[in-house]
């Protein structure tokens, strides 16, 4: 048991070193044409190998991108970097195209399942996918969505272990224990997250079987995270009690691959996912590095879909998470009941108050409670009060704003014109990359190709305040000052730095 570990946070001074835990996001969106359909242009060539591509990747369909940032102590940094990743998407794909700014894909029809289905450019993941296409279809594994990625500071770790060295008999052991209740915690107050983030209050045509239809008869908080959504099927054997323990977590869905219910580890479509480790088996001894987060819906209220105030609620969220103690005893009974909470809240009418809204009270008068005996800063713990607020006022939430939107059954329009909006924004900035356009065009212009070749960027300071970037590629790193970028061609000085990208690029052509 983990207790009185607020208080040794307190005794120990490790609170600015835990709101500094490195936080990443990665970002699910499609693709689409001027009238919102999915786009059927091919992926961006100009991206280089899906095979490497550390930030800009595609899923499920040609059509859904990823983006991926690197993780980052700093909440506006790693904002930065993912407007930064956005721009350079933008500017790479085809005129015609922009991005679809909800979770729910826009409306299909049988040939665009049909072309989804035939169309697919990642050939190592071809069998994986053909798998996933029979066993829960098209619609389901387009579903977008927002993932965030989270780890606490070693040094933090290190100091907090000194108070618990009597019941872990190793650091790894109490690491995990570290994270594995900040993850039961993650999933038995998940319904929290889905009333404040929900933004999947409808389905357009070509999602729902005719049975779901008929269940799904007004719009709800966030079709994404109920059961109508992105999750496993019950016969699969990894429900919400999976997180009854560490040894549970690992057993279960081991089990349920040898068993056949689930593909690999990568099928387990869980609210949180334990991260660090190739092998399962490897977390009881190497320890769990990082915890993903997986329930945000797109939101579609900012271009990025995710805003800088849900970021500052979401950590400081994660770190009251981390210290609530967990009730072992009744554990798989409350991770039963915190699925159907969950479903439940997903499922309210938006614009109505949640039959949480007691708890969700009290939730935030101890938020607010630890977050003065902290000493949190002060936009901590703004989003805190405003977040506070949407609690007792529904109308608040991106799924009851999207109300208004809704016409003849449909958010088609909205979502058009919202995608349309953001990429003559993006288009029309002054600056090359905007978050980042205080260094030249030129040096700018070296990041922009760098990121659509796939190769890993840092802008930093050296010890004379002078701003440099590192470039990263296939282990190998170059370094350049801004002001000495100079009037370089910028693809072909990359390709003199790394003369691997050719020889990556050769591959891939063969492949096709």
């Amino acid at each position: 048991m983990l207790k009185n570990l607020l208080k040794h946070i307190q005794e120990e001074r490790v609170a600015e070193q835990l709101y500094h835990s490195l936080i990443g996001i990665e970002i699910e969106e499609h693709r689409i044409d001027d009238h919102g359909r999915l786009s059927r242009k091919p992926y961006p060539q100009n991206l280089g190998s899906r095979r490497y591509h550390p930030y800009l990747q595609s899923d499920f369909s040609e059509s859904m991108s990823e983006i991926i940032t690197d993780p980052n102590p700093n909440i506006g940094g790693v904002l930065d970097q993912l407007d930064t990743l956005q721009t350079v998407l933008y500017r790479s794909i085809d005129k015609s195209e922009s991005f679809w700014p909800l979770s729910m894909p826009p409306a299909m029809d049988e040939d665009d399942v049909n072309y989804i289905k035939g169309h697919f450019g990642r050939p190592a993941y071809a069998k994986y996918r053909d798998y996933l296409t029979e066993k829960y279809g098209v619609a389901r594994k387009i579903i977008t969505g927002v993932h965030v990625n989270f780890s606490i500071p070693e040094p933090v770790i290190n100091r907090l272990y000194v108070h618990y060295q009597d019941q872990f008999s190793t650091l790894v052991a109490f690491k995990n224990a570290l994270y594995f209740q900040l993850a039961q915690n993650f999933v038995l107050h998940r319904w929290l997250l889905t009333y404040l983030f929900g933004a999947s209050p409808i389905a357009e045509k070509g999602f729902l079987s005719a049975e779901d239809q008929k269940q799904l008869t007004h719009p709800v908080r966030s079709i994404r995270n109920s059961i109508y959504g992105y999750v496993n099927e019950p016969q699969d054997q990894v429900d919400a009690t999976i997180y009854t323990s560490l040894d549970h977590y690992i057993d279960g869905i081991n089990h349920a691959i040898d068993d056949h219910y689930l593909y690999s580890t990568a099928e387990f479509y869980g609210p949180v996912r334990l991260r660090g480790q190739d092998d399962i088996k490897d977390y009881r001894t190497k320890g769990i590095s990082y915890l993903e987060f997986r329930v945000l819906d797109n939101t579609p209220f900012t271009p990025n879909g995710i805003s800088r105030h849900a970021m500052y609620f979401l950590k400081f969220f994660l770190m009251y998470l981390l210290v609530t103690p967990v009730d072992h005893e009744n554990i798989a009974a409350d991770l039963k009941q915190s699925f159907t909470d969950n479903n439940q809240v997903a499922l309210e009418n938006p614009n109505q108050p949640t039959f949480k809204m007691a708890e969700g009270i009290q939730i935030f008068d101890q938020l607010i409670e630890m977050a003065k005996s902290l000493h949190a800063h002060s936009e901590q713990l703004q989003a805190l009060d405003d977040f506070s607020e949407v609690v007792t006022h529904p109308e608040l939430t991106a799924s009851a704003m999207l109300l208004k939107h809704i016409k003849n059954g449909s958010l088609m329009d909205f979502g058009t014109t919202v995608a349309k909006r953001w990429r003559a924004q993006r288009l029309g900035a002054t600056t090359l990359l905007p978050s980042i356009g205080k260094i030249s065009f030129d040096a700018q212009r070296l990041i922009f190709y760098a990121i659509q070749l796939g190769i890993r960027y840092y802008v930093v300071k050296d010890e004379d305040g002078e701003s440099l970037i590192t470039l990263t590629y296939d282990n190998v790193t170059q370094v350049v000052y801004t002001d000495k970028v100079g009037k370089v061609e910028p693809l072909e000085y990359l390709h003199e730095l790394f003369p691997g990208i050719n020889k990556a690029d050769k591959q891939d052509q063969s492949l096709i």
